[in-house]
């Protein structure tokens, strides 16, 4: 009994596929729209999370090789960092530094470090490729993380896409439908008042 409840199920979910005297050319445009829509979903949005992804992390790959660690100190001391009220600081401050270039003339420039520090204390800094001032680059793991949330997000945004597409086109079939039904009611309508002798 479960087995022949099963099958009509499935009959009846494919209803729009089958040969039948009710099937209309608007059922099976839906189904084609209803099949596309969740291919893109679920292929394209898997496509399109692991591209961002990658893209993400040769990204950040390639921002951790161009940047390097270089010590430096502090030229003017550092505020300690406010409480959050559980013992954590707030991020860093920015504060005056001072380093030598690899061509050994010394350098002073803004950076951003812990703060807590009094003048003269040694501090890392980061150089980019062009030897100016930069942000650290992102730990493997912050790496990983952020590039995992990009695809996600490279995902969702293109299944919202499919799905907002995929029901624009099914509302306007819709409207199609209940145009054609307003035109049937308005010819057959009348005859329905009318008695038979």
């Amino acid at each position: 009994m479960r087995g022949a409840r099963g099958a009509q199920g499935a009959r009846q979910w494919c209803w729009r596929w089958r040969r039948n005297p009710l099937r209309r050319r608007d059922d099976v445009i839906e189904a084609w729209i209803v099949l596309v829509v969740w291919t893109v979903i679920v292929l394209g949005g898997a496509v399109a999370g692991v591209m961002t992804a990658r893209a993400a992390g040769e990204s950040f790959d390639r921002l951790r090789n161009d940047r390097s660690p270089v010590p430096a100190v502090l030229v003017d001391g550092t505020s300690a960092a406010a409480s959050s009220g559980e013992g954590s600081r707030y991020e860093q401050v920015r504060a005056t530094v001072r380093w030598t270039a690899p061509d050994g003339s010394p350098r002073t420039g803004s950076a951003l470090v812990d703060p807590g520090h009094k003048a003269g204390s040694p501090v890392v800094v980061w150089m980019d490729g062009k030897g100016q001032l930069a942000t650290p680059p992102p730990s493997p793991g912050a790496a990983a993380t952020e590039a995992g949330l990009l695809g996600a997000g490279a995902a969702v945004a293109l299944g919202g896409v499919a799905l907002a597409i995929g029901g624009l086109a099914r509302w306007r079939l819709d409207q199609r439908r209940y145009d054609r039904w307003g035109r049937e009611w308005e010819r057959l309508g009348p005859q329905w008042g009318r008695k038979t002798p």
